[in-house]
């Protein structure tokens, strides 16, 4: 497989410009035709099945997982999850790029290492049933939580076991998550029993993100109506007679535009929605 392009960033996250991979990737939401909520399919077969519950903006969805999913990562090995140099966003992205079992396509994408979360997040929005759920999806707030793709192991399965000696020891591989748009929140690709091993042992797992970001031609159009907007608003200002609050007011508007600049190429973008297989 074609390597993606690495971008350079300063203590960001890894950004990974695909090429070559115009889709649909063998994992990937598929929409439905009749407006019900998309499902996750892996090759030709589904990996769930949804429908909405309630009307506006916050209904639920009920989900029910079916068997079929597969990482498309590898076990890690223990040695290397003693590596104290190991960047696990490298890894991971040369593991997605190799598997016939990933989400990747043609844009780009981030690997952004990740140690904790908002309160919640890994207790009661950490979906633990299997394999029928319902996430409630808020208003203006997705469901913002954790699904796992495949049942989880007890705490005492062997594998789990092996795993919370490297939670105690800190050695740990960190859980793979897909970022997911119209869910506001994450499904666990790679490390189910690595986050019941980290939970079982009081611990949040640290984890790798993968998200999509927006293509170059989108930022920079993002970019263009944020200058426009900053401009405006500095003129505006230059109509206040001068003073150390016109200043302060200016200094705030002028890091605030900056700061905005700096983030819209990393900004999560939508997840692609794919066409049935068989649409015409």
């Amino acid at each position: 497989m074609e390597r993606a392009v690495r971008e350079a960033t300063t203590g960001g996250p890894l950004v990974l410009d695909v090429r070559g991979r115009p889709g649909p990737p063998p994992l990937r939401f598929v929409r439905a035709r009749d407006g019900g909520p998309p499902t996750l399919h892996l090759g030709d077969r589904p990996l769930t099945r949804a429908r909405w519950h309630g009307g506006g903006c916050c209904r639920e969805l009920h989900l029910r997982r079916l068997p079929g999913y597969r990482s498309p990562l590898p076990p890690p090995r223990a040695a290397s999850m003693r590596d104290p140099a190991a960047d696990w966003r490298h890894r991971c992205a040369r593991r997605l790029e190799d598997s016939p079992h990933g989400p990747l396509h043609d844009g780009r994408w981030s690997l952004t290492a990740r140690a904790s979360f908002a309160p919640g997040i890994w207790t009661e929005d950490f979906v633990r049933d299997w394999p029928d759920t319902v996430l409630e999806l808020l208003c203006g707030g997705g469901w913002h939580g954790v699904l796992p793709l495949r049942p989880l192991s007890p705490p005492g399965a062997p594998r789990v076991k092996a795993y919370r000696k490297h939670a105690r020891d800190g050695s740990l591989a960190p859980v793979l998550l897909w970022w997911v748009s119209f869910l506001d929140g994450w499904l666990i690709l790679d490390g189910h029993d690595r986050a019941v091993a980290a939970l079982a042992e009081g611990t949040e797992p640290a984890c790798v993100i993968l998200a999509r970001l927006p293509d170059e031609s989108e930022w920079r159009r993002t970019a263009d109506a944020v200058a426009e907007g900053h401009v405006e608003r500095l003129s505006r200002l230059s109509e206040r007679p001068a003073g150390p609050g016109t200043e302060r007011q200016r200094a705030a508007l002028e890091r605030g535009y900056t700061d905005a600049l700096a983030t819209l190429p990393y900004d999560e973008a939508p997840t692609p929605l794919w066409p049935p297989a068989d649409d015409a």
